[in-house]
C-alpha cells in the first residue's frame, strides 16, 4: 500500500469540497466530490456498527462491496439520515475535521486506506502541487500591447527598473516590484508595456497583462475577477477555477511559483486590489501603473515608486517629431511654431499624440495654425471654465481634444459622443455600426479609422477599440451639450440590442436543444447540419465578448430597457454555464431578476423572473454560496407557480435537485427530481414547454439515476439510467452529448457496484458518442474512467493504452494541466 499522509488528506479534502460547487475540475471534480461522499457514508457506517470480533477489515486488499448490483440494501447508512444537515464540510474547521476523520480510519483498516489512497491518487491533482494546475513550461503568455513607436523620453526607466532588480538591497528571494505613478495622459502605460517590451530576454517565462480599470472606485475590476483573467492567460481551464478571492490568489502564485515572468498590473485603484495579484516567484517583475499613491506597496513588499512628470518641452518635440514624420514636421514651419504647440500640451503625452496624430493626417496644417487654434480654443475656455488649469493633465487633454474633435466628420463626430455615452470596455464594428445607425459595417470601419486616426480612439485588437478615459468624458460632455437625451439613450438601445442579437445567435449553437425565453430568439434557429465544432467556435464568440455583454446588461439597466435586461442575461446562460466567470454571472443576473420583475409590472413577460431566478442560484452555486443559491431556487419555484409556469417551475425543482446532488443529499435530491416530473406532467399538448417535455423527462430520469447511486441503490440506479437512455433516443431532435453522458453515469455505477467489465461496455459506447460529437473532454475523461475498468479487471496494457488516449485528446482540446496528470499515472504504470 503507498504511503500517505495527514496533510495530503486534508489538502484533497478542502480542495475537492471547496470545488465541489464551482466546478472545478469538471467532471472529474464531480466524481472526486461524489467518490469522498462514499468514502465517508462508508466511515460512518463502520463507525456505527463496528465488528467486535474483528478491529480491522478481514480483507486487507478491499473493503467488501455488494456482489449483486441490483441488491438494494435496505439502509444504505444508517450513521446518516437524510434529515441531517449537508455531510459535505463548508467550513475549513468542517473540512480539517472530515481528513482527520478519514486519516483515523484509514489507520485502523487497511482496505479503507487502500480506497483512501486511490481517491488520493484520483483526485490529489486537482489541489496538489505534486502536479500544478498548469504543466510547467505548458503557456508562456505573450499579453503584452504593442510598444509605441513614438515612445519618448521614458529611456532611462528600463535602466532604474534593471537596477531594481539587481540592486544590492533587494532581499533575496523576493520578488521585484516597480509602481509608476502619475495623472491621467501622462503615458504609464506606455511607459510600463515599453519597458516589459525591453526586459523580456530577463523574462523567457511569459509576460502578463492586465487593464485593472482602477480610473474609479466603480470601474475597478474586483481582485477575483483579476485572478481569473491572469489564470484564464495561464492556460488554467475556468473549470477548474475555485469559487473565493484567496483560493484564486493561492492557486495564482501556485501556477507562477517557478516563473520567471514579468506581470504589468495597468490602472491599478488601490493596494486592496493589487496584492492579490502579487506573485511570491523570486525571479518574477510586477510593474504597476496607479493615478493614485500607493505608499503602503513600497513597505510591503519594498515596491519601487516611480513618478512620471510631464515630458519637457525638447522632448515633446521630439515626440510631435516622430508621430508627424521627421521630413513631414520640418516641412511644417518653424521651430519657435512646433516647441509652442509642445507647451500648449502640457508635455502630456496623450494631449501630445493626439495633436500629433491630427497633423499627421492634414498635409497642409502648419504648427502656427494649431498653436493658434489651441490659444484661441485656451481663451474660450478661460471664458467658460476659468476653474480649469489647462496646464494639468486633465485640461492638456481636454484643450487638444476640442480641437481635434472640431476637424471630424460630421458623421465621425456623432459616433464619437454616441459612443461616449456609456463605457464599454471594447468597441466593436458591429457596436460601432448600431450607435449611429450605419448603412453598413463599410460605414463603420471608415468613421472607426477616423477616430483612430486622430487618436480619439485606441486599436487594441483586430477592428477592437476603446477610448482613453479621458478621452471618453469628453465625448460624454459633447453628447450631453449637443445632443438630445432621447438621442443618446436611442443609441444605447440599439447597441445593446446588437449585443442582445448576437449573444442569442451564439447561445443557440452552444446549447442547440434549451427552452429559452424571450423574443431575441423567435426568428432564429440552428442550422439543419451543423458542425460539431460550431458550439465551441460560438463560446469563444461569447467569451470575447463577455465583458461587454455585462456592460450592456448595465446599460440596460440604467437606461430602463428591463425587458432587454433580462433577455440579455437568458442569452449569457450557455457562456456562463459553460465557462464560469460567477462573480459576472452573479452581477448581470440580479440586475436580470430586478429587471424582470419590473417589466412583468408593466404588462411584461410573467415567467421571466423565475428564468433569472433559476439561472441566478447557479451563479451562487459556483460561488459555494449555499443558501443563497437555496433561496433564489424557492423563489424561482414560487414566481413560476404564480405565472402559472409549469415548465419554469419544474425547472426550478429540478435545479434544486442538483443543488442537493452537489450538496451529499441524496435522498433529498431524489425527490427534488420527482416533485420535477409531477410539474412536468401538468403540462399539456400546446402549453408553453410542451415541445421540451420529453427532453426535460430524459434529464429527469439521469439525475434521478444519479441519486440513486449516491445513496449505493445501484440496481435502480442502473434501471433509471437507461430509461433516460430510452427517453434520449426517442427524442424527435437527438440529444447525443447527453446520451453519452448518461452512458458515462452507467458506467460509474457499474464501477461503483463492483462490475468492473459492464462499466467498461458502457463506458465504450460513452467513447463513440463523444467521438462523434467531437467532446474533447468528455470523450477524454470517459478513456480515464474506462483505464480505471481496466485496472480493476487486471489489465495494465489495456489500462495504459486508455491513458494514452486520454492524453492525445486532452492535447486537441489544449487541457496541459490534464495531459500532465495523466502522464503522471502512465509513468507510474509503466515503471511498475
Amino acid at each position: 500500500m503507498e504511503p500517505f499522509t495527514m496533510a495530503a488528506v486534508a489538502s484533497a479534502v478542502t480542495t475537492v469540497t471547496s470545488g465541489a460547487l464551482s466546478g472545478a475540475g469538471g467532471e472529474m471534480g464531480r466524481r472526486s466530490s461524489e467518490a469522498l461522499a462514499g468514502l465517508v457514508r462508508r466511515m460512518r457506517r463502520r463507525a456505527a456498527e463496528p465488528d467486535p470480533g474483528t478491529p480491522q477489515d478481514p480483507d486487507p486488499g478491499a473493503e467488501p462491496t455488494d456482489p449483486d448490483p441490483g441488491a438494494e440494501p435496505t439502509d444504505p447508512d444508517p450513521g446518516v439520515r437524510a434529515d441531517e444537515s449537508p455531510l459535505l464540510p463548508a467550513t475549513d474547521e468542517e473540512r480539517r475535521e472530515l481528513a482527520r476523520q478519514l486519516w483515523e480510519s484509514s489507520r485502523t483498516s487497511p482496505g479503507f486506506a487502500r480506497d483512501v489512497t486511490a481517491w488520493l491518487r484520483e483526485t490529489g491533482w486537482l489541489g496538489s502541487r505534486a502536479v500544478p494546475a498548469v504543466a510547467p513550461g505548458a503557456s508562456r503568455p505573450r499579453m503584452l500591447p504593442p510598444a509605441n513607436a513614438a515612445f519618448t523620453d521614458r529611456e532611462a526607466l528600463p535602466d532604474q527598473i534593471a537596477r531594481v532588480l539587481d540592486g544590492e538591497d533587494r532581499a533575496d528571494g523576493v520578488p521585484a516590484v516597480v509602481v509608476l505613478v502619475g495623472p491621467g495622459g501622462i503615458g504609464k502605460t506606455a511607459a510600463a508595456v515599453h519597458c516589459a517590451h525591453r526586459l523580456t530576454e530577463r523574462f523567457p517565462d511569459g509576460q502578463l497583462y492586465i487593464d485593472l480599470q482602477g480610473q474609479s472606485a466603480t470601474t475597478a475590476l474586483t481582485p477575483s475577477e483579476a485572478l481569473v483573467r491572469l489564470l484564464d492567460a495561464l492556460r488554467v481551464p475556468t473549470g477548474r477555477l475555485p469559487a473565493d478571492e484567496r483560493r484564486l490568489s493561492e492557486l495564482y502564485r501556485d501556477c507562477a511559483a517557478e516563473r520567471r515572468m514579468v506581470v504589468v498590473l495597468d490602472n491599478a485603484h488601490s493596494e486592496r486590489q493589487v496584492r492579490p495579484l502579487l506573485t511570491a516567484a523570486p525571479a518574477s517583475l510586477a510593474i504597476i501603473t496607479s493615478r493614485y499613491r500607493l505608499d503602503r506597496l513600497a513597505a510591503d513588499p519594498g515596491a519601487k515608486v516611480i513618478r512620471l512628470d510631464p515630458l519637457t518641452t525638447a522632448d515633446s518635440v521630439r515626440l510631435l517629431t516622430r508621430i508627424v514624420g521627421r521630413d513631414a514636421a520640418a516641412g511644417r514651419g518653424s521651430g519657435p511654431g512646433v516647441a509652442a504647440v509642445a507647451e500648449r500640451c502640457g508635455g502630456i503625452p496623450l494631449a501630445l499624440c493626439e495633436t500629433g496624430a491630427r497633423v499627421a493626417v492634414r498635409e497642409h496644417l502648419t504648427w502656427d495654425t494649431v498653436e493658434r487654434q489651441l490659444s484661441e480654443r485656451a481663451h474660450r475656455r478661460e471664458q467658460e471654465a476659468p476653474s480649469m488649469d489647462d496646464r494639468s493633465a486633465r485640461g492638456a487633454v481636454e484643450l487638444t481634444t476640442d480641437v481635434t474633435y472640431g476637424e471630424l466628420s460630421p458623421r465621425a463626430a456623432l459616433l464619437y459622443r454616441m459612443l461616449g455615452v456609456w463605457p464599454w470596455p471594447g468597441i466593436t464594428v458591429g457596436a460601432a455600426r448600431k450607435a449611429v445607425d450605419a448603412a453598413d459595417d463599410d460605414e463603420a470601419r471608415a468613421l472607426l479609422d477616423e477616430l483612430a486616426g486622430v487618436h480619439l480612439l485606441e486599436e487594441v485588437g483586430e477592428e477592437r477599440y476603446r477610448f482613453h478615459d479621458l478621452v471618453r468624458d469628453h465625448a460624454a460632455r459633447r453628447g450631453e451639450a449637443e445632443d438630445r437625451h432621447a438621442e443618446r439613450a436611442a443609441a444605447v438601445r440599439r447597441v445593446v440590442g446588437w449585443y442582445l442579437g448576437f449573444a442569442a445567435a451564439a447561445d443557440l449553437r452552444v446549447i442547440p436543444g434549451r427552452w429559452r425565453l424571450g423574443p431575441a430568439y423567435a426568428r432564429l434557429a440552428p442550422p439543419p447540419d451543423r458542425d460539431p465544432e460550431d458550439g465551441r467556435l460560438a463560446l469563444a464568440e461569447l467569451r470575447a465578448e463577455r465583458e461587454n455583454l455585462a456592460a450592456a446588461v448595465r446599460a440596460a439597466e440604467h437606461h430602463g430597457f428591463d425587458e432587454l435586461a433580462w433577455q440579455l442575461c437568458e442569452a449569457m446562460w450557455g457562456l456562463h454555464l459553460r465557462l464560469g466567470f460567477h462573480e459576472q454571472w452573479v452581477e448581470t443576473h440580479l440586475r436580470g431578476v430586478a429587471a424582470a420583475r419590473r417589466s412583468a409590472a408593466e404588462f411584461g413577460d410573467p415567467r421571466a423572473e423565475g428564468r433569472m431566478l433559476v439561472q441566478l442560484a447557479f451563479a451562487h452555486m459556483g460561488l459555494e454560496s449555499w443558501a443563497e443559491a437555496e433561496e433564489a431556487l424557492l423563489n424561482a419555484a414560487g414566481a413560476d407557480e404564480r405565472a402559472g409556469h409549469h415548465r419554469g417551475r419544474a425547472s426550478a425543482v429540478e435545479a434544486l435537485g442538483l443543488l442537493r446532488l452537489k450538496q451529499w443529499r441524496y435522498p433529498e435530491a431524489q425527490r427534488s427530481f420527482e416533485e420535477a416530473r409531477q410539474v412536468l406532467g401538468r403540462i399539456r399538448p400546446g402549453d408553453d414547454g410542451a415541445a421540451d417535455v420529453p427532453r426535460a423527462l430524459a434529464l429527469l430520469d439521469h439525475h434521478t439515476g444519479r441519486a440513486l447511486r449516491g445513496q449505493e441503490r445501484y440496481g435502480e440506479a442502473v434501471r433509471r439510467l437507461h430509461e433516460a437512455l430510452a427517453h434520449f433516443r426517442a427524442l424527435r431532435d437527438p440529444d447525443l452529448y447527453n446520451e453519452g453522458r448518461v452512458y458515462m453515469s452507467l458506467g460509474e455505477t457499474h464501477l461503483d457496484a463492483g462490475d468492473a467489465e459492464a462499466a467498461r461496455g458502457c463506458l465504450d459506447e460513452a467513447i463513440a458518442t463523444m467521438g462523434r460529437e467531437g467532446a474533447e473532454l468528455q470523450h477524454a475523461d470517459a478513456a480515464e474512467m474506462r483505464a480505471r475498468c481496466a485496472r480493476a479487471l487486471g489489465d495494465p496494457a489495456g489500462e495504459a493504452g486508455d491513458l494514452r488516449t486520454a492524453v492525445a485528446l486532452y492535447e486537441t482540446a489544449g487541457d496541459e494541466a490534464s495531459v500532465e496528470r495523466v502522464r503522471v499515472r502512465l509513468a507510474e504504470l509503466e515503471a511498475a
